[in-house]
């Protein structure tokens, strides 16, 4: 009797350990293409920029069938970043100007019904210190808590975002260095609305329950947030984006900064443009904003555009410059 209740026993843990310490597929050498691209001849980046130098632009490009759709971006220690897909996938890879040139990719989420709002990540942020992830998802409207091997350790719908609608969610999301939260709906806060957004702060991990009050996001008319990052001097750098023509779909983009300190509850913060990404340069539906110190009163910023796994779109790679002194 107490052999097969031993038996048992081993079997059901053994089963649990299988269940517990299954992996997210992935693809380890996936095979990407840089493609150069060149401005416009009589395109100024300058004229449109502003205080941030234009760098580099590649198209990027895959035969894989999970490569694609990036909606948001973070940088990673070693100099990789980690594109994140509205589809429930990743990409871990190096950037252009990198010595070596490694992909990673795989499935990041695993929904039994793979149903859109199950696997649309639109943001995500990342604590540098302990190296944990936390993404957005739009239709579902829930945060997700990662580890930093991107194993599941809780997934939440927080009521205070619980309306923001089936496709205009939390399209953009930053831990700040100390600690809290900030998201920002995509959608604007009425139908006549141009300049404001819902937004929201957790004085915390979204995923825990911590105290949140909602504000207002105010921005450039007509653009919506897409990818939000925080500086190193404590400023928000805003990726921002407007549909300016349906078919085929052609964008603009803004960049706009604002300081978290000025924000309250229930008021307005206002954030200033600093850049435009005018339709004269090659701009597509850019979602994924990434910030890299690159010495002393130097940053490297990164954007990447979201293709929709379009024929007409294309994933297009961005890198600027900027010294951080030289912005409002």
């Amino acid at each position: 009797m107490r052999r097969n209740i031993a038996l048992v026993l081993l079997f059901l843990l053994l089963g649990l350990t299988w269940v517990r310490s299954a992996k997210i597929p992935r693809e380890p050498q996936l095979a990407v293409q840089y493609v150069p691209l060149a401005v416009a001849k009589g395109a100024d980046p300058a004229h449109h920029l502003g205080a941030f130098k234009l760098d580099g632009v590649w198209q990027m490009a895959s035969p894989s069938r999970i490569f694609g759709s990036y909606s948001a971006l973070l940088p990673m220690p070693d100099r990789s970043l980690l594109a994140l897909s509205d589809s429930g996938t990743y990409l871990r890879f190096m950037p252009p100007d990198a010595a070596a040139r490694q992909f990673e990719a795989g499935n990041l989420l695993k929904d039994r019904s793979w149903s859109k709002a199950g696997r649309d990540v639109e943001s995500a942020t990342r604590d540098p210190r302990t190296g944990e992830i936390w993404l957005g998802l739009e239709g579902s409207n829930s945060v997700i808590h990662l580890k930093p091997d991107l194993d599941l350790i809780r997934q939440v719908r927080p009521n205070t975002i619980s309306g923001w609608g089936s496709n205009t969610g939390p399209e953009a999301m930053t831990r700040l260095s100390d600690g809290r939260f900030v998201l920002l709906r995509e959608a604007f806060a009425g139908w006549f609305e141009r300049r404001r957004h819902d937004a929201v702060v957790f004085e915390g991990d979204p995923t825990t329950g911590p105290r949140s009050w909602h504000f207002v996001f105010d921005g450039p008319a007509g653009f919506s947030p897409t990818d939000m990052a925080q500086l190193p001097d404590g400023r928000l750098l805003i990726l921002m984006r407007r549909l300016i023509w349906p078919m085929p779909q052609r964008f603009a983009g803004r960049i706009a900064i604002g300081d978290p300190a000025d924000i309250r509850p229930g008021k307005a913060w206002k954030v200033r443009e600093v850049a435009r990404i005018a339709s004269s340069l090659p701009v597509d539906n850019f979602e994924g904003l990434a910030v890299v110190p690159a010495g002393e009163n130097r940053l490297t910023v990164w954007i990447i555009s979201d293709d929709n796994f379009a024929r007409l779109q294309r994933t297009i790679l961005w890198k600027l410059s900027v010294d951080p002194r030289q912005l409002p």
